[in-house]
């Protein structure tokens, strides 16, 4: 299958996202939106780690008649945690979470219990290896969805992503995206500046994540029970929860890249590997990538990502056209015409859920599903990229029959990557490892 061209004509329409949220106030209330048949839309939360009760928060942080009602973890010590740390962190809205005991759930299939308990959205917060069962089950079931970014780890779940956003669209369930630059008005301002021609033709673009990197290993091996919870209570450091950091971070400002384009890259290269951070502890991911993607028009993006401490730091993103320069942050160099946005600036990891409840109360058009699970692939192709030596082709990309994910979930499961006596994992070998 190509899903290229299909995204292309798409892509377009994530831009005019807030703007058509923005209207949502003015087309009344959905009659069909809410689960009890009042105007409070009930929220469940399914992953209660650090982003998951961030996300709640700022949810309940809108003006929004919203209520957290219930909670779903795999681990039972942070799905029983999140309730008062989400409303601990909330002040004067903290009546705002409403979670029973009887609501908590925890296992590997607490997310169909969130899911299945009357609620009206649910956030997805989880890993993003479990993205794509739980978003399809999500929109099985009728479901409005928040979900973070990735959205999925390998081609098969962007896929499965791509699958269950048609059928939202058909079912008229709004999908937002934890792809927050969407929603911050510097971002926007800024790019809409650049299309309409404020620096030229799009020449080149740079990406970077670079940076000391993310938390520590917190569990040791002689304290796990399996090494299902090895790897889980450790999930960023391996590939079939995380995706390695090119995917779970840098996909923010290759997003960008992609935005500015209005497209997604036909073909990557790039180089990689484990320098610093090559304890066993660190399971199997990478920590430096360098990758240069190409669009259809010949124009490319030179994207860093490094978890290296005390080395440059840098987390932006850099236009270059034929008439100027641009950071699409917030600013542009171009002679004669710089410019710099000094407006209001409100916090866009707030305004995204905003901008999702509004579609919902007013029943508008919202699906950022599918710009989340192509930018999701862009970051994985540059993945492949980097661990396989090897120009790889989108197509061959998103069509790669490998999937990372478990045969089955359970605490003693056979799981897809292991380590060897000493509790060393395989690391993937340009040149040699296969990844289409």
């Amino acid at each position: 299958m190509d899903q290229l061209n299909g995204s292309r004509r798409e892509f377009l329409a994530t831009t005019g996202m807030v703007a058509g949220a923005a209207l949502a106030t003015q087309a009344g209330l959905a009659t069909s939106a809410y689960a009890q048949g009042d105007d409070v839309i009930r929220i469940g939360l399914v992953g209660s780690g650090g982003r998951g009760t961030g996300a709640a928060r700022d949810a309940l942080s809108t003006d929004h008649n919203v209520k957290l009602v219930a909670v779903g973890d795999v681990f039972e010590d942070r799905a029983n945690r999140a309730v008062g740390s989400i409303k601990g962190g909330l002040g004067d809205k903290g009546s705002k979470v409403d979670v029973a005991p009887d609501k908590v759930f925890f296992g590997f299939d607490a997310f169909k219990k969130v899911i299945d308990s009357g609620v009206d959205l649910v956030i997805l917060a989880t890993p993003p290896g479990f993205r794509p069962q739980q978003f399809e089950y999500a929109i099985n079931a009728g479901k409005h969805v928040f979900m973070e970014k990735p959205v999925a780890t390998d081609a098969p779940g962007v896929r499965q992503v791509l699958a269950a956003s048609k059928l939202a669209k058909e079912k008229n369930l709004k999908v937002g995206c934890g792809l927050q630059r969407h929603h911050d008005i510097g971002y926007i301002e800024t790019i809409n500046r650049i299309k309409d021609g404020q620096i030229g033709d799009v020449i080149a673009m740079r990406a970077y994540w670079n940076n000391a990197g993310v938390w520590e290993p917190p569990l040791k091996r002689e304290n796990a029970k399996s090494e299902m919870e090895y790897q889980m209570r450790n999930w960023y450091y391996y590939n079939w929860l995380c995706g390695d950091h090119i995917v779970e971070q840098h996909i923010h400002n290759l997003d960008v890249c992609n935005w500015v384009k209005g497209d997604y890259p036909v073909r990557a290269n790039g180089m990689g590997g484990r320098q610093v951070r090559v304890d066993k502890r660190y399971g199997e991911i990478y920590d430096h990538h360098c990758v240069e993607f190409e669009y259809k028009d010949g124009s490319r993006t030179y994207s860093q990502c490094r978890h290296i401490p005390n080395t440059w730091n840098q987390v932006s993103e850099f236009v270059h056209g034929s008439k100027g320069t641009s950071n699409p942050s917030g600013s542009i160099t171009a002679a004669g015409n710089d410019w710099r946005y000094r407006g209001p600036r409100p916090n866009p990891y707030v305004v995204e859920h905003d901008d999702l409840l509004k579609a919902i109360k007013g029943g508008v058009a919202y699906n950022e599903a599918d710009n989340g699970a192509y930018s999701t692939m862009t970051s994985i192709l540059g993945r492949m990229a980097t661990y396989s030596g090897k120009v790889i082709e989108w197509n061959d990309a998103l069509n790669s029959q490998i999937s990372l994910f478990p045969k089955e979930l359970s605490w003693d499961a056979d799981m897809p990557v292991k380590p060897d006596s000493e509790g060393n994992y395989p690391i993937a070998t340009p040149g040699v490892t296969k990844v289409v």
